[in-house]
């Protein structure tokens, strides 16, 4: 980031896609100020700088602000030439990374939250429809780990690193809260040591929210899935 760098992240710790966007900023070197917000009562700010989502992330960079995680994340490495590059700078190799992102978004997350927010055999179906889901993603991270054990470091994390992290960085705590399998390590080996790797990294140890905390948060999605689902 070039010239004066007066760079500003609105957020919530329990957030993946604040998340992504600290990580982001702390690979790149990139100091910045962490504004945290209560989403029950959103401030003025945050309304102003993203009038169309009113959602965090929200990133402030010399009083400009940019909304949307991704977005956010591919104009901190378009701007900032510190290593790691978050994406490829060969178009094929982005253009790959860029459709591997893409999935993680619109097809992982979205199953990983139904696995989360429902009960009884709709979770049974959403948690089969997951375990597909990462066997995709194991077969199609293995053209960019042919040898079957990813070396993650500060210097060559990326964008889907970030992406991968946000959503199952803690897969242990997901998995001991809702009492289910959620990575099985016999079929996706390769995802159990792309995720030990990254978790062992210093920077996602800080940056990982406090483990009663998520453990909280996760209970009560849980629970309130239990009641809904009775009501």
């Amino acid at each position: 980031m070039e010239g004066e760098n007066k760079v500003i992240l609105h957020g919530t710790w329990s957030s993946p896609y604040a998340k992504r966007v600290e990580l982001a900023l702390k690979l790149k070197g990139i100091p910045f100020l962490y504004v945290e917000e209560d989403l029950k009562n959103k401030s003025l700010l945050l309304l102003n700088y993203n009038p169309v989502h009113k959602k965090v992330p929200v990133l402030v960079h010399n009083g400009k602000p940019l909304a949307e995680s991704l977005c956010i994340i591919e104009y901190i490495d378009e701007t900032c030439n510190n290593s790691p590059q978050l994406l490829p700078k060969d178009p094929y190799e982005r253009a790959q990374v860029r459709f591997w992102t893409i999935f993680i978004q619109q097809k992982l997350y979205e199953t990983m939250l139904t696995v989360m927010k429902s009960a009884g055999e709709a979770q049974e179906k959403a948690i089969k429809e997951l375990l597909e889901k990462l066997q995709v993603l194991e077969e199609g991270m293995k053209g960019f780990f042919p040898d079957g054990s990813p070396v993650i470091s500060n210097q060559n994390m990326g964008i889907l690193e970030i992406m991968i992290c946000s959503l199952l960085g803690p897969y242990k705590l997901q998995e001991e809260v809702l009492g289910v399998k959620i990575i099985d390590p016999e079929k996706t080996p390769l995802l159990v040591s792309w995720l030990t790797a990254i978790n062992e990294l210093p920077l996602v140890k800080e940056s990982a929210p406090p483990r009663d905390k998520t453990v909280a948060l996760l209970k009560f999605v849980t629970e309130n899935a239990l009641k809904s689902s009775s009501a």
